[in-house]
């Protein structure tokens, strides 16, 4: 499976028409220690690059940005619970599954060598 990266941190794993959506290690890492993580609706349908969830942490609140356009389809309701999990491993737990519209905006994503050559301009 390929993993790609958007420039709000967000990534996304694609198999066949749905999309697995986490945040990368660097964005958990700026935020700090996760307090809350609220997730989107099932059901609910974004654009590309919209508000779809929130954070919070000890540092920070965030918006959780929609890496590609889609209609949420399953959330992970242990980060509920515990969004600590997130901090032990982000780059692993999935925050939201989609079923995507348009898999060609799959491809405008970046994949692990752009992403982390765009981290370290920041």
């Amino acid at each position: 499976m390929i993993k790609r990266y958007s420039n709000e941190h967000e990534w996304a794993i694609l198999d066949a028409d749905t999309a697995s959506v986490g945040l990368s290690a660097y964005a958990v890492e700026q935020l700090g220690d996760i307090t809350f993580v609220e997730l989107p609706e099932i059901g609910a349908s974004a654009e590309k690059d919209d508000s779809i969830a929130f954070i919070e942490s000890v540092k920070a609140a965030s918006d959780i940005y929609i890496p590609i356009g889609g209609e949420v389809i399953e959330v992970n309701e242990e980060l509920e619970d515990a969004p600590e999990l997130l901090n032990e491993a982000a780059e692993s737990t999935w925050i939201m599954k989609i079923k995507v519209s348009d898999a060609s905006e799959f491809d405008s994503l970046m994949d692990e060598a752009s992403y982390k050559a765009y981290i370290e301009t920041l």
